[in-house]
């Protein structure tokens, strides 16, 4: 069965919306922290450029989890799907195309010639974009929405 192009449009801007919400909440949060006030505009709007770029592409299930504190690797890590090969290739063009466009340095990719998943390192951010059935394999949301081995343990026995 068949989704029309426009189906679940609605649902994907509201999505992407709160996303947005979430980034610029987090974003003021580091401009009140004395040693993130550094942190250039351009920077801030970075994940902005990359979920603009998504929403475009029809990227479905978007998904970004804030990295700050949990690894030096970036701040934020945004996952999407695409409906095919074809449409993951399609969706990580369109993000490099939006990031060199915008002014940012051109993401480092990997995974391009097979496309069942593809990493665009932008830096401060990180984008994965899966065919559905490989992103459920690796289930990277849960991977790095937990908190990190012995995090909890350690919290409940000093409270």
């Amino acid at each position: 069965m068949r989704r029309s192009a426009g189906a679940n449009r609605p649902g994907r801007r509201k999505r992407i919306a709160t996303l947005t919400q979430t980034l610029e909440k987090s974003a003021a949060q580091r401009r009140d922290d004395p040693v993130a006030s550094h942190a250039s505009t351009k920077a801030q709007l970075l994940p902005q450029t990359i979920l603009a770029s998504l929403e475009n592409s029809k990227a479905e299930d978007v998904v970004a989890i804030d990295l700050e504190g949990k690894t030096t690797l970036a701040d934020l890590m945004i996952i999407a799907s695409g409906r095919s090969n074809i449409h993951v290739g399609a969706i990580a063009e369109h993000v490099v195309k939006a990031c060199k466009e915008a002014g940012y340095a051109t993401p480092r990719i990997e995974g391009l010639p097979h496309c069942d998943w593809v990493l665009l390192d932008a830096g401060d951010a990180i984008v994965h974009i899966f065919r559905p059935e490989v992103r459920q394999f690796y289930n990277l949301e849960k991977l790095w929405s937990a908190g990190r081995p012995g995090e909890g343990r350690a919290a409940a026995r000093r409270g």
